[in-house]
């Protein structure tokens, strides 16, 4: 199963933004939590940090992979299918071979409480 680098490189730099988007989103709930702990622990903020940094990080990769991307010829052609058999969530594994996802992993429009079983 042969395809283009570029486009798998593609789908990578989605999926990194996609675990952006997921980090981003606990965030406030972390925030109302620290406020309640950071008298308690140094190490409240020290997490914050951490979770914007991971963040941070997770989109420059996503940006460095994307721009390196552009100078890779079509012609260059890549074999994915020993790499998606060590993928184990299956809604990425998907997204990585190229089915077509629409929107983030996990869609704002689920209720709370809502869960997937794996």
């Amino acid at each position: 199963m042969e395809e283009a680098l570029p486009d798998v490189l593609m789908r990578i730099v989605s999926e990194l933004h996609d675990v952006a988007y997921l980090i981003e989103r606990i965030e406030p709930q972390l925030l109302d939590l620290v406020d309640e702990l950071a008298a308690q622990s140094d190490d409240c903020m020290k997490v914050m940090q951490g979770i914007d940094l991971a963040v941070q990080k997770t989109r420059g990769l996503a940006e460095f992979i994307d721009t390196v991307t552009g100078d890779i010829s079509n012609d260059c052609m890549v074999d994915v299918s020993t790499a998606l058999n060590l993928v184990k969530l299956a809604d990425m594994q998907k997204a990585l071979a190229g089915a077509m996802r629409h929107g983030h992993s996990q869609p704002l429009s689920k209720a709370a409480g809502d869960f997937d079983f794996f």
